[in-house]
């Protein structure tokens, strides 16, 4: 499968018994910026869980749309939810083409899933998806390490640093 996803940040920081998801806004086309608000993070059952997605918008709310599906058939249970979404679009002949990758998040757990049937949930409560991912999970690790800053403004902080660095972040 290929997993070109580029051109994003989304990252998901867990401080205590916060957990927030941030994400640039920047939408490419070829070497184009066609739009720099873009909401990459949405909320879904019944505000309850956070989907973030890098890569095709299309193929990005295709998947938040199948997450739904898959916690409404599983009364909200985002570990059933995610592992059910990740073997579908892992088998699936159609979804296995999809270029992207999500992070989601509720009070209790996080989770990384990628069309290649990863489902990874991050030891420290901190993941990242996306061109400038890996410059947002270094900056966001040191600073929850090493401030007292809240998830919310080590997020923020975080995704300010990788857009410093990344070209394709805003």
């Amino acid at each position: 499968m290929k997993q070109s996803v580029h051109a994003t940040t989304v990252l998901l920081v867990r401080s205590g018994d916060k957990v927030v998801m941030a994400c640039d806004g920047q939408v490419t086309f070829g070497n184009t910026v066609v739009k720099t608000s873009a909401r990459k993070v949405r909320r879904v059952y019944s505000d309850k869980i956070l989907a973030g997605f890098a890569g095709s918008a299309a193929d990005g709310f295709a998947l938040v749309t199948r997450l739904e599906t898959k916690l409404e058939a599983h009364r909200g249970n985002l570990s059933r939810a995610a592992v059910e979404l990740a073997k579908e679009w892992r088998t699936d002949k159609v979804l296995r083409h999809l270029d992207a990758l999500m992070l989601v998040a509720d009070a209790e757990h996080a989770y990384l899933i990628s069309g290649n049937g990863d489902l990874i949930e991050p030891d420290d409560g901190i993941a990242a998806i996306g061109s400038g991912g890996p410059y947002a999970l270094a900056a966001a690790r040191a600073l929850a390490g090493h401030t007292s800053l809240s998830a919310k403004e080590i997020a923020l902080e975080s995704l300010k640093i990788a857009s410093g660095i990344c070209i394709n972040t805003n």
